[in-house]
């Protein structure tokens, strides 16, 4: 009986260990996307010794901000149906290497023309990255551990900017501001092709057990399904009212997320006379926040569901809502005190609050589209955001040089950031049915 009871202990361990290698799939999604935004962060890190270099002004870097955010947010919409029609692995590895040229290009032009030509060829590359993230998480992923598995990758945005001022701070002394954009783009391309090699969907991978297999195929997930399979056409998307939800929600998080990514660093150097070698510590620390705010947001919409006091679709508002009002509160106080400190903290709250609300609406939208169709639903939530949030950065750099305050930047910011609890919680609340 003994040895029948450690048997049955051993194949219950061997059993749980085999369930794992779907987590195998996040960690590359999240390097993916740590890349992606160090090419994004690139930009804020190098902005003052830009400005000094070439007589940029804080409208100009605001400029190249909404530049890149309105190619990315207008790429989103072909993004989506190329991946859903073409598949996941060859428009990802094709877009990797595309935005990683144009990371390389950037540092290697001096002119405003050629930086916005540079960034807008950065915005068209980026643009299929999450919605590929979120259409894999799909298939690889049963609903309820979908939250957490975004969280987990959606973190990226937040470990990219976290990770950046202190590696591209160093590199920036060292080497000058050029090789942030050179080191960086190869770091891309050298992905690209590990990640050809190594990816494989899951009714496709070797390294997947039958049993893992049949877990994940469990609740409809398990194979990548084509658009050519829907009923529903992609323009009849918008015909949705959780669509128009997600896209005016998104829209609200993104606004003051791209406040945050643009003007940080100058925010910091130029109110609270951070140097640029103590900028490598001090802008990094409220990313950590927003690495926190994603996995957790995720874990805690995963055990709503567990205990069943949410389905995952609520499970998700909820958090969104929640974190929305949350980050409305915190992002206001921020110009209202005086120590580093303290504004620190605030800094790290917030984007704890909005990572949480990121992680959860890339999540929702495989709760809300057809599996055939992941990627567009995602994609056109990522269009709302990035094109309404494309005015944010250079608006934001009116207000600085006109004003000589970021006051008005974070206010406005906030209010427009609660915002998105109304639309998620109002105006999203049931799938598209197929």
């Amino acid at each position: 009986m003994a040895m029948e009871a450690n048997l049955q202990t051993k194949q219950v361990k061997t059993a749980n260990l085999a369930k794992k290698f779907r987590w195998t799939v996040v960690i590359w999604l999240l390097i993916g996307g740590i890349i992606n935004y160090l090419d994004r962060a690139n930009l804020s890190i190098a902005a003052p010794q830009m400005m000094k270099d070439l007589g940029l002004t804080a409208t100009d870097i605001g400029l190249l901000g909404t530049v890149f955010s309105w190619s990315y947010a207008l790429m989103q919409l072909p993004a989506g149906w190329l991946i859903d029609r073409f598949g996941t692995k060859k428009v990802y590895t094709l877009a990797l290497i595309w935005w990683s040229g144009a990371t390389m290009l950037t540092g290697a032009v001096s002119k405003m023309g050629t930086f916005i030509f540079a960034r807008v060829l950065l915005g068209v590359g980026e643009a299929p990255c999450f919605p590929t993230m979120a259409k894999i998480t799909s298939y690889w992923f049963p609903k309820k551990e979908r939250g957490l598995a975004t969280g987990i990758w959606d973190s990226s945005s937040k470990w990219g900017p976290a990770i950046a001022p202190p590696l591209l701070v160093f590199i920036m002394v060292t080497f000058g501001w050029r090789a942030l954009f050179y080191i960086t783009g190869v770091l891309g391309i050298i992905f690209a092709i590990g990640f050809y090699v190594f990816y494989k969907n899951p009714d496709q991978s070797r390294k997947l057990t039958k049993q893992e297999l049949d877990y994940i195929q469990s609740d409809g997930a398990g194979s990548e399904q084509s658009i050519q399979t829907s009923k529903i056409k992609w323009r009849e998307l918008f015909k949705y009212r959780s669509v128009w939800g997600m896209i005016l929600g998104f829209f609200c998080t993104i606004w003051i997320w791209n406040i945050f990514l643009v003007f940080l660093p100058l925010f910091l150097t130029n109110v609270h006379g951070v140097t640029l070698k103590e900028l490598g510590i001090y802008a990094g620390i409220p990313w950590v926040g927003g690495i926190f705010g994603n996995i957790f947001g995720g874990y805690l919409t995963k055990k709503m569901v567990d205990k069943e006091m949410a389905s995952p679709i609520k499970a998700k508002r909820i958090a969104i809502s929640v974190s929305a009002i949350c980050a409305a509160i915190v992002v206001c106080a921020v110009p209202f005190v005086e120590s580093l400190a303290m504004t620190i903290a605030l800094l790290t709250l917030a984007l704890c609050f909005i990572s949480a609300m990121t992680g959860s609406a890339w999540a929702l939208a495989g709760d809300i589209a057809p599996p055939s169709m992941v990627a567009s639903v995602g994609s056109i939530q990522n269009f709302g955001g990035y094109f309404g949030g494309a005015f944010s950065p250079v608006i934001a750099g009116l207000i600085v040089d006109s004003t000589g305050s970021y006051s008005l930047a974070f206010i406005s910011g906030g209010v427009i950031a609660g915002c998105a609890a109304l639309c998620y919680w109002f105006i999203v609340n049931k799938p598209i049915e197929n």
